[in-house]
């Protein structure tokens, strides 16, 4: 378990993630380089910051190795027995890729039919102070198969603030989704992919059992970036759907073409909540 953890803190210091919308984009919509996964030595030994050493640091936060003890609590600081894993893609055989869509600030009514139509397990991670008193429209994307997950309160970024306001962040809209869907979500994704060990341990003590990163987003005109890897999807992705102010294409347009891609890559939607317990 010792091992486990320190794996997925060394993790949290070298990785870095941004999203390229307006939505969920780098802080003063300043571009961003794409993430740099560090090494066991944090960017000084073998393989630091090269694809073989970022592959090592992400089989150590495989789902599940890093589970602490005692999940779905809110305990004081560093009541944790262990971190959650930090995940931009999972480790499956299983021909699926998982789409997550960002703070809620785009209510598509057809993007709704669709997830309805095409039975998509997608997963919506929301941010109360953007949802505002949108959640009807995320309450019917529930009952057509979404899941509901944590986006924090008001969408600071997280990195470099005490632990305490980390903890509010976290835990605040977790007690939000729960008196308003009855429900206790335990994935967590950071505002601008960007966090620190602090991060990990305030999401610990508030249930969380996974924090949700990305390896593709999905651009408002339908277009794809990656933040590493090869330039095509690939099964056990993980895909960003941020939130745009004026997008060229609606939500539910940008998905359509992004379902036509991964068909012609023989690949399905997966339900992440299945993947990461």
């Amino acid at each position: 378990m010792r091992r486990r953890a320190a794996a997925a803190v060394l993790l949290a210091a070298g990785l870095v993630l941004p999203a390229a919308l307006a939505g969920c984009g780098p802080p003063g919509g300043r571009a961003s380089a794409g993430p740099t996964v560090q090494g066991a030595d944090a960017g000084t030994g073998a393989g630091a910051g090269t694809e073989k050493g970022a592959e090592a640091e992400r089989e150590a936060t495989v789902p599940g190795k890093g589970k602490r003890e005692g999940e779905g609590g809110e305990g004081g600081a560093g009541s944790g027995a262990g971190l959650p894993p930090v995940v931009d893609r999972v480790p499956t055989r299983d021909k699926v890729v998982f789409l997550t869509y960002d703070d809620g600030a785009e209510r598509d009514p057809r993007f709704i039919d669709l997830v309805r139509e095409r039975r998509l397990p997608v997963s919506m991670f929301l941010t109360d102070s953007v949802v505002g008193p949108g959640y009807g429209h995320f309450a019917r994307l529930r009952s057509v198969g979404a899941s509901l997950q944590n986006h924090t309160l008001d969408h600071p970024a997280l990195r470099g603030l005490p632990y305490a306001g980390q903890r509010a962040e976290i835990c605040g809209q977790q007690r939000k989704l729960k008196s308003r869907f009855g429900i206790r979500p335990h994935l967590f994704r950071p505002p601008y992919g960007t966090y620190d060990a602090t991060t990990l341990r305030a999401a610990a003590d508030c249930g969380i059992a996974a924090v949700v990163l990305w390896r593709i987003t999905l651009e408002g005109d339908g277009t794809l970036t990656y933040t590493r890897g090869a330039h095509r999807p690939a099964p056990g992705d993980i895909i960003s759907v941020p939130a745009g102010e004026t997008p060229p294409l609606t939500l539910a347009e940008r998905t359509t073409r992004l379902l036509r891609v991964l068909e012609e890559q023989g690949l399905k939607v997966g339900r992440l909540e299945d993947h990461l317990r």
